[in-house]
């Protein structure tokens, strides 16, 4: 395609520099693949040898982040299976690069002829044709949250050696879609206490029928399909069971809030537009002391980790942007002794850092995420020649990439810690400790409640 710009016709004729597709100090992993190339994966290097691992340990994420999991979600059907090609052996790792794919198999590159001529609004197709003088002609390329597949693989090895290492464990969930948030005192409570990804997976579920005007959530309430408000159990025909409903996975774990998302999402699928929000992430049982001044510090090496992934607009952790109202008096987290010389903090505002250095508390954070910029209403743009042209986005996109969200930020929390891990056992030259190895009196920290 041709670019009017004479300065930037100059730049395409130039040799581009390689893609940077690695991620990581001493836990590396390096991505692979195009949205609608042949599979998609990864290759992670530094994992301890005789770490048991099989497929079965990498699956059930990928299976989380998969597309056509319900209504709310693009239709394309994807098994998203993983085959681990290298690395293993018997079961167990051999502490050799482990390489790991998944083959595409539902492309539809005729679904994007029409974007051949003019950049999608919101997309990375005018940055990636500036930027190397090409570009993959159909879907996203690299830009495509199909590249995310090799993240979440590799954050499951990464989950899985912390684990057994520390029994660090890492969750998250939605917290927010568009202008529906989870009531303040839910948030707050699932912060101080995180659930399990079953737990939030199950609350977060509804069953929908189309011949019922309501959802069903495991709990058997029903809840409006116009705008996800409850209902009293006598409301509507009788008969939708959740057991036997189609299932409708938000990742949102309160059900009345997860009624108002689904109700928001259908609306916005009809009017064909799209939709943001916010997800939180904890990461508890951390190792105290991970993380280096200054430029690598730990939240800052989440920040990047985080906002490299597709539509990320926004990265806070603690009390982030709030702590900017707040009083030293009321940020500061004060100390209580522990054992083993560490200390405990009878709050965590910080969010489980000081000074960029994990103190063992959760690290908090939370990651804002932009409507999907794929959307079948017309929009007036210009063509790469910068002629006015009218362009309409066809093909299998979601109203909203929240649900599927979370395995994403699990992922690289889990490779970015892991990774810090590995970078302070080689420093300090021995075992990291974590305040679950040393709590006092069985306590764990509270955090006090924010401002309104």
């Amino acid at each position: 395609q041709a670019i009017p710009c004479p300065s930037l016709a100059r730049r395409l004729r130039e040799p581009s520099a390689a893609a940077m597709s690695t991620f990581g100090t001493l836990f590396r992993v390096t991505t692979f693949g195009e949205s609608h190339g042949v599979g998609v994966g990864c290759i992670v290097d530094g994992v301890p040898a005789n770490l048991d691992l099989t497929e079965a340990d990498v699956q059930p994420q990928l299976t989380r982040r998969r597309p056509g999991q319900s209504s709310i979600v693009t239709p394309r059907s994807e098994g998203d299976v993983v085959t681990i090609l290298s690395g293993t052996e018997n079961g167990k790792t051999l502490g050799t690069p482990i390489g790991m794919m998944v083959h595409n198999q539902n492309q539809k590159k005729f679904d994007y002829a029409n974007t051949a001529q003019a950049p999608r609004p919101g997309h990375a197709d005018y940055t990636y044709q500036v930027k190397y003088g090409t570009r993959a002609s159909s879907g996203g390329g690299r830009a495509s949250a199909r590249e995310t597949i090799g993240r979440v693989a590799a954050g499951a090895i990464a989950e899985k050696w912390m684990e057994q290492e520390w029994g660090t464990k890492v969750v998250c969930w939605v917290n927010s879609v568009k202008d529906i948030d989870l009531p303040k005192d839910v948030a707050l409570e699932l912060e101080q206490n995180p659930p399990t990804r079953e737990y939030i997976d199950s609350e977060g579920t509804l069953a929908e029928d189309e011949k019922y005007p309501y959802f069903v959530d495991r709990h058997g309430k029903k809840y409006s399909r116009t705008d996800g408000s409850p209902l009293p159990d006598s409301a509507g025909p009788a008969g939708l069971e959740f057991e036997k409903g189609k299932k409708i996975y938000t990742r949102c774990p309160h059900a009345p809030t997860a009624a108002k998302i689904v109700a928001c999402i259908h609306d916005l699928r009809k009017k064909e537009d799209s939709t943001g929000g916010v997800c939180t992430c904890v990461v508890s049982g951390v190792p105290v002391g991970l993380g280096e001044p200054c430029f690598d510090k730990l939240e800052a090496e989440l920040a990047k980790a985080m906002m490299s992934l597709p539509a990320t607009k926004g990265f806070e952790v603690g009390e982030g942007f709030e702590a900017g109202r707040m009083l030293g008096s009321q940020h500061n987290d004060r100390f209580v002794g522990a054992n083993d010389g560490l200390l405990r903090c009878r709050t965590n505002h910080a969010g489980g850092t000081l000074g960029g250095i994990s103190s063992g508390e959760n690290l908090v954070m939370r990651v804002a995420i932009k409507p999907a910029s794929s959307i079948s209403q017309d929009q007036e743009t210009c063509t790469f020649d910068g002629e006015k042209h009218v362009l309409s986005v066809k093909g299998r996109h979601d109203p909203c990439v929240l649900p599927r969200a979370p395995p994403l930020l699990e992922g690289m929390a889990a490779i970015t810690v892991a990774d810090a891990c590995m970078r302070q056992r080689a420093r300090a030259g021995g075992p990291l400790l974590t305040l679950e190895q040393v709590k006092e009196n069985g306590e764990r920290p509270a955090k006090a409640p924010r401002l309104a």
